[in-house]
């Protein structure tokens, strides 16, 4: 089974934060990970379009309103869930670790129902990353 990673971030975010983002979700595609994200822009698109150009890695998004066509166009799987921001809860849920590149509240409110690890990313190179609760490190 291929391991699912949430990426979480700003809506809007910062050159150096898209950069990561595009870099982390490459990555994450080059080693075979679903990415599970909120689907719309800034970190979510980043990460995404990462992905796509790597090995044709696949993305899911999780998406706070109820149309799929809101999603960026480098979801491959768009979830329409009309939660809003209760959506947060999922993502952080439905991936084995999570990995936080920027953002602010609405980022870091996503991790509170984390059950296992988290990797963040942020300007200056300050990360923190714990093993997640399969026993996986990522």
């Amino acid at each position: 089974m291929k391991p699912i990673i949430a990426v979480v971030g700003g809506s809007t975010c910062s050159p150096d934060e898209t950069v990561a983002a595009a870099m982390v979700g490459r990555l994450l595609s080059e080693a075979g990970a679903v990415i599970l994200c909120g689907g719309l822009g800034g970190v979510m698109e980043a990460v995404a379009k990462g992905a796509q150009a790597g090995v044709g890695g696949v993305t899911v998004g999780i998406l706070p309103g109820s149309d799929p066509a809101a999603a960026n166009s480098y979801i491959d799987v768009p979830l329409a869930t009309g939660m809003g921001e209760m959506r947060n809860a999922l993502i952080v849920r439905g991936a084995q670790a999570v990995i936080a590149i920027g953002g602010g509240v609405g980022t870091l409110s996503g991790q509170e129902p984390r059950r296992g690890g988290a990797l963040g990313v942020g300007a200056g190179a300050t990360a923190f990353m714990t093993a997640s609760s399969n026993g996986g490190v990522y």
